[in-house]
């Protein structure tokens, strides 16, 4: 297949699909493959789902898009159901996740500047992944990505994960905080899931200095951790929850929630899109978040875990050169003690599709739809995979 005509941002792999179902796709050869990643964690519905593409289908032959200039009365349906599944207050549609956390950096700034403060500043967190536009680029905790991209956007504060106390100095030692941004759980930082003691004291340290709590949870949301949201694992709120990804099951659409002061903040004028919550795409989130509800798939997402935990357990828990399994829910990462790209298309060459994070993280995101014989296959053929390659010979230096 030609892409000349494509701008070179991505290092593909050397394979096309024409057709997905549930768990599986299917190449331009007709070769099928069992899909653990689910499109970096977007279609937890998995592929064709006849939920999504009835309501797809249904809109697209009734009415697509209007603008935001009229009521939209489909989008006011999707956001009612978010605020019920999520407990936040209001909702804001836009196209994607980095337009998403775009939007919460300008709540953010917007706040701060509500408390007078002339030069709101967010902390972020190091190996965090935010987005690729200037501002979330620069939230973002990866060196690699943001070169050749400078002058970055002024305004962010980096913090190690996970730790406290480096937070703590910042509050006492500024007033110029407006907002913390964080991800529950690192996708592309190698899945790592915050401390729940950790996330717990940030509310409430967030609490002492007024400072919005803002979690992104691009990859973390709609049932992907076994909670609609990762915030609801604990019996407190953030105030600013970012989302995409799986909100959509593969149609573009992301959205920011907010709830208490965060909620009244944007008002006509401040922040607008376009294509953001057409009648098409909020016609897809209702889809896929009744779907969700429905057939219990938060629930579901908590049993693969298990059977997928203990399965990886049980087959590579006494294999040297594998340091252990990380994540929460359906995002799991297995940390080998080594970089392992290349086991991105030597799992391809058996039929097996995942992703490799962080350098030596093999990150897995199957859907939420995926059955216990699948979750068993992927088992085989990963752990199986990864003891052949660990019994090569470190490469020499």
């Amino acid at each position: 297949m030609a892409t000349s005509a494509l701008m070179h941002t991505y290092g593909r792999l050397p394979v096309a699909f024409a057709e997905g179902q549930g768990a599986w796709l299917t190449d331009t050869a007709g070769r099928r493959y069992l899909d653990a990643l689910s499109g970096i964690a977007v279609c937890g519905l998995g592929h064709a789902h006849p939920a999504v593409t009835q309501a797809i289908s249904e809109q697209a032959a009734r009415l697509v898009h209007t603008s935001n200039l009229y009521q939209v009365p489909l989008q006011e349906a999707a956001g009612a159901k978010l605020t019920q599944l999520s407990g936040m207050e209001k909702v804001f549609f836009c196209n994607s996740g980095a337009e998403a956390n775009e939007g919460a950096i300008k709540l953010a700034r917007l706040y701060g500047h509500s408390k007078g403060i002339d030069v709101p500043h967010i902390i972020v967190m190091e190996q965090a992944f935010h987005g690729r536009t200037l501002a979330t680029l620069t939230a973002t905790g990866n060196r690699k990505v943001q070169a050749g991209f400078e002058p970055l956007v002024s305004g962010f504060i980096r913090c190690a994960y996970n730790d406290l106390q480096s937070i703590e100095q910042i509050m006492q030692q500024r007033t110029d905080i407006a907002a913390i941004l964080i991800e529950p759980v690192q996708g592309e930082g190698g899945l790592r899931a915050a401390d729940d003691a950790y996330l717990t004291q940030l509310r409430q340290l967030c609490d002492a200095h007024q400072v919005l709590l803002m979690f992104d949870e691009v990859q973390t949301g709609n049932g992907r951790t076994g909670q609609y949201f990762a915030f609801q694992h604990y019996d407190w709120k953030p105030d600013v929850v970012t989302t995409a990804k799986g909100l959509g099951n593969g149609f573009p659409i992301g959205a920011v929630m907010a709830q208490g002061q965060a909620a009244a903040l944007f008002q006509p004028g401040h922040h607008g899109s376009t294509y953001g919550g057409t009648p098409l795409g909020c016609a897809v989130v209702l889809a896929v978040l009744e779907t969700l509800e429905q057939d219990k798939l938060c629930q579901r997402a908590n049993q693969l875990s298990e059977l997928l935990r203990a399965g990886f357990e049980r087959e590579l828990a006494s294999i040297d050169g594998v340091v252990g399994l990380r994540g929460r829910g359906l995002m799991l990462g297995i940390e080998l003690d080594r970089p392992c790209a290349e086991l991105v298309e030597l799992a391809l060459e058996r039929g097996l599709l995942i992703n490799v994070t962080a350098g030596q993280v093999i990150r897995l995101l199957p859907p939420l739809i995926l059955s216990d014989e699948e979750a068993q296959q992927i088992i085989a053929i990963l752990s199986q995979l990864i003891k052949d390659w660990l019994g090569q010979p470190l490469p020499s230096h």
